[in-house]
């Protein structure tokens, strides 16, 4: 694709084609990460008998940008539909195409994903319909550690679309109140993030939040207790919403490309020795402040990853095409079905013993396929469309055959 003049405000005519394909890549790289959870010794729902640390420092590569990246192209995607819809129309859409997946998939497409799980860490023997019962009524035996159990029923990897239900609404309370004054806001914003202060400034804050609340407020995908996360997420999803229409700073996050993945490769590669570091090599004292040089790092490498992601795709990605109009409508079901497609062949391939990179390529591709079949299946279906977040079909179609389609659909 021809590159975009810096010069030029890539949010002309309400498009942001680049950051549709920094979503569709994001998501894909979820894909990729979550089947690699299935091998590390990280906690997850299910674990093969070969999970080790080989492929931790690949997992890092992405771990600590990719969902604050999507809350970021969220926060652009929200204040770009409330301009078009107003905030009432953006809670009535927004609470429309975010619920009711929301809970169509803790009710569906989540509970396989407990079943596997109870089997494998608590030798449940039960049939699916049993587990269900459990599952729907809060079933409080299987128990995880002092006081505390599996939670049913639970979202699981849906905690994103709950938390961008969250702040829509919020954005749109704040986007009312604050009437002509947004646009100042947001022009005032992107000013402050001019030259270097646009790798500095958002570091410095995702820094002080990590060393501020990390500790106090330990990561729980919960909503209500999860405060740690609200003030990462939240902060790039106001960041998004307020950069929304400065083209200035997209074009700058292209000329600042190459010194922000440098940064945060090498960010990367510290992490890596960093959590590498043997307990019995570092004294106490030490670790004492190397810890906190550890979140500085770890936060400046969360936003020059998200930066460099931008400016590349800035760069390299920012136009039409009908292959974009597709994936962008894909990416909201894959993303929905695809955890539930992995732990669900992860448990049941297991019994074969295939090889590690073997097996984990058959998860990758079986995964990709099967969740498109699925979006296959249900963009021509009209009443699975909203289960899944899709518009009506007819409306679809008309944004697919327009010329410039519809960008940064929720």
């Amino acid at each position: 694709m021809p590159a975009p003049s810096n010069t030029v405000a890539p949010s002309a005519g309400g498009r942001l084609y680049f950051l549709d394909w920094v979503r569709i890549v994001a998501f894909f790289v979820l894909i990729l990460y979550h089947v690699g959870m299935y091998y590390v010794k990280w906690d997850w729902h299910v674990k093969s008998p070969y999970a080790s640390d080989a492929i931790e420092g690949l997992m890092m590569l992405s771990g600590p940008w990719r969902l604050a990246l999507l809350f970021l192209v969220a926060g652009v995607a929200s204040r770009l539909m409330l301009g078009s819809t107003g905030p009432a129309g953006f809670v009535r859409r927004r609470s429309w195409r975010l619920l009711l997946p929301l809970v169509f998939g803790m009710l569906v497409i989540v509970p396989p994903q407990p079943f596997c799980e109870v089997i494998e860490k608590f030798g449940y023997t039960g049939s699916y319909g049993d587990f269900l019962g459990l599952y729907l009524h809060n079933d409080r035996r299987f128990v995880t550690g002092p006081g505390t159990h599996l939670v049913m029923p639970t979202w699981n990897h849906l905690w994103f679309v709950v938390y961008l239900w969250a702040y829509s609404m919020l954005l749109a309370a704040l986007f009312a109140v604050s009437g002509q004054h947004w646009e100042r806001w947001s022009a005032g914003f992107g000013r402050l993030l001019s030259g270097w202060r646009l790798l500095v400034l958002p570091s410095a804050l995702l820094a002080a939040i990590r060393l501020g609340l990390l500790d106090r407020f330990p990561v729980t995908h919960a909503l209500f207790d999860d405060w740690f996360n609200h003030a990462v997420y939240l902060s790039i999803f106001l960041t998004g919403a307020l950069l929304a229409r400065q083209g200035a700073v997209w074009a700058s996050m292209a000329r600042q490309r190459f010194v922000a993945l440098g940064l945060a490769l090498a960010v990367w590669a510290m992490l890596k020795v960093y959590f590498s570091l043997p307990d019995e090599l570092v004294p106490a004292a030490t670790m004492a402040w190397l810890q906190p040089v550890q979140r500085l790092v770890y936060a400046l490498g969360q936003w020059t990853a998200i930066v460099a992601a931008c400016g590349f795709a800035y760069r390299h990605l920012n136009g039409d095409s009908a292959r974009r109009r597709y994936l962008a409508e894909a990416v909201f079901p894959v993303y929905i079905v695809h955890q539930t497609l992995i732990v669900l062949m992860a448990h049941y391939l297991k019994p074969v013993r295939l090889a590690p990179l073997t097996e984990g390529s058959i998860l990758v591709v079986l995964t990709v396929c099967g969740s498109f079949a699925v979006f296959e299946i249900v963009r021509r279906v009209g009443v699975l469309r909203p289960l899944f977040g899709l518009g009506p079909r007819a409306a679809a179609d008309r944004v697919e055959a327009a010329p410039g389609g519809r960008t940064l659909a929720a």
